[in-house]
């Protein structure tokens, strides 16, 4: 962005984000209570929550799929997502098979998001490459690679991270990697360990088009 968003343009791009084990429905329910509140674009969930968070009304409601270890199979991953829109899901965030991707087998990664992608055909895909994983050292070519092959697959987002990874989250460079690789016709979604308004308005300057955010409270009331 070229100057510094208000409270509510942070806010208007931020998914507010409940996917810890523990989360119960009176969790979910507060979450969504909280989201309306603060204005924020949509908030995302466990799929067994997506009913609750539906109920509850509020932001449009997001889920996941493959969450958060990718290592599902594909039909799973595609089921999952299948029932998650048929709960009330507008959009979906799923984790690609990070081995297979850094193992250089692009065709799997790609059929493994098309078959998310065919389950859902409506909804808003976003696909989780886990960044801080696929970035090593100087080395760019694989996180690019499996942008291409996201947008390939028919993708409407690329996604940094779980946010459940020991490698890490979101980073800057990882998020102007995936902005320069999807050039503009993808969105980019910025996830994991932001957790203050400096670091959420870098992201953005990096080229995040979204943002995911479990503290959004806290990092909107840097912005005053």
């Amino acid at each position: 962005m070229a100057s510094k968003p208000t409270r509510s343009q942070l806010a208007a791009m931020v998914d507010h984000t409940l996917l810890k084990p523990e989360a119960t429905e009176a969790d979910v329910a507060a979450l969504v209570a909280e989201a309306a509140e603060l204005g924020v674009y949509a908030v995302c969930v466990s799929p067994s929550m997506v009913p609750v968070a539906v109920r509850a009304g509020g932001p449009p409601v997001a889920s996941v799929a493959g969450f958060p270890s990718g290592k599902h199979l594909s039909a799973v991953k595609a089921h999952e997502a299948g029932q998650a829109v048929a709960a009330g899901a507008a959009e979906v965030d799923m984790v690609i098979d990070i081995g297979a991707a850094l193992a250089g087998d692009l065709e799997a990664v790609r059929a493994d998001i098309a078959a998310v992608r065919a389950a859902a055909p409506d909804a808003v895909l976003k696909v989780i490459v886990e960044s801080a994983v696929l970035l090593s050292g100087t080395d760019e070519s694989t996180l690019v690679q499996v942008c291409r092959a996201a947008e390939d697959a028919g993708a409407d987002f690329v996604k940094t991270s779980t946010g459940f990874h020991p490698a890490g989250g979101a980073s800057v460079r990882a998020v102007a990697v995936m902005s320069q690789t999807v050039g503009g016709r993808l969105g980019v979604k910025a996830s994991g360990g932001i957790r203050t308004a400096a670091a959420a308005v870098a992201m953005l300057d990096a080229g995040a088009t979204r943002l995911g955010l479990s503290g959004t409270r806290a990092v909107l009331d840097e912005l005053g």
